[in-house]
């Protein structure tokens, strides 16, 4: 059984990619919902594990909405970026502006008649309840995903630049055939096999967006019903390295050594990146990242490798090292 979608000329020419921290949030809770059986992310759901033991974190809005034994979630929750470099902030209020009535839509067709109360609350008051809902996701978001962003930004852009480079090279065929074994694009429509019942997707207005994932990770989906673009959320690539070099985020004493910018680099090449990766993530120009770079290269914190016509950095074992604190 298949879901599938017109994915024609026209639909390609609107389709982007984009990141989602909004999206990693949820993605987050829902790997914690089922007990972290993703054996990538294993290292960072015993560290968040551990956070929360020490200094629980209270959702009572948004864990039934997302922790229900229901396949799904409610679509609103992670409404797609409007571009590249959408924050988490706007997509919060994004989520926010949600209309009543697609609020209400969409928790009957995850929930039915049988909603959980926290469900019912937000159908019966949807305003003000998004709004404490977004503190929710905010306060999820800093504790959970903040102190690894950007190193898992690091990643996600550059399973974008691979993408990107895969359409130069083979087309559409060769970029939507690589994302994922369950999904395929041919004669302008896109399928996904693996489901219990055929299914057509009508895109939301301007195309597909095409967004990388980490704790979405070993799966591919697809948004069923949107007001916004239509999303397709599927596994980065390289996520089995992200956390190869453990949990802990740069700490003070690292900052200190290096400067906050480098320290930030060096976090963040726990995963392979580019120049461009790096200045898009961290929010800084890429001229400054390659100073930063020679600098880190020259200590042999980090070390680069040509791949066609861009260099992947990526830390090395002292790197590791110093960012842990531990013995090379």
């Amino acid at each position: 059984m298949t879901i599938s979608a017109e994915l024609g000329v026209s639909e390609l020419a609107e389709t982007r990619f984009a990141v989602s921290p909004l999206g990693e949030t949820v993605a987050a809770l829902q790997l914690l919902r089922d007990g972290g059986r993703q054996a990538p992310n294993l290292p960072w759901v015993r560290w968040a594990n551990d956070e929360l033991a020490v200094r629980p974190l209270r959702l009572p809005r948004v864990w039934p909405l997302v922790a229900s034994p229901t396949p799904t979630r409610p679509e609103f929750l992670s409404p797609a970026p409007a571009g590249a470099n959408t924050t988490l902030a706007e997509q919060l209020a994004t989520m926010r502006r949600t209309p009543a009535g697609q609020v209400r839509a969409s928790l009957a067709r995850v929930f039915g008649d049988r909603p959980p109360e926290a469900a019912a609350d937000l159908a019966a008051a949807p305003a003000a309840e998004l709004r404490a809902i977004a503190d929710e996701l905010r306060a999820a978001y800093e504790r959970l995903v903040a102190p690894h962003w950007p190193r898992m930004r690091a990643l996600l852009d550059a399973d974008i630049g691979y993408r990107a480079r895969r359409l130069t090279d083979g087309g559409a065929g060769a970029l939507f055939n690589e994302l994922h074994t369950d999904l395929h694009w041919a004669d302008g429509r896109l399928t996904m096999s693996g489901f219990r019942s055929d299914r057509e997707v009508r895109l939301g207005r301007r195309g597909l967006v095409l967004v990388p994932s980490v704790f979405g990770w070993p799966h591919v989906m697809i948004k069923l019903s949107t007001t916004t673009q239509t999303t397709l959320t599927y596994p980065a690539r390289g996520v089995g390295l992200l956390w190869s070099a453990g949990t802990r985020p740069a700490g003070a004493a690292v900052g200190e050594l290096l400067g906050r910018t480098r320290a930030q680099l060096l976090q963040a090449l726990q995963a392979p990146a580019t120049t461009t990766d790096l200045a898009r993530s961290l929010g800084v120009t890429a001229s400054a990242v390659s100073q930063h770079l020679r600098v880190l290269r020259a200590g042999g914190l980090i070390r680069g490798e040509r791949s066609g016509r861009t260099v992947l950095y990526a830390a090395t074992g002292l790197g590791r090292a110093v960012l842990d604190g531990t013995d090379p």
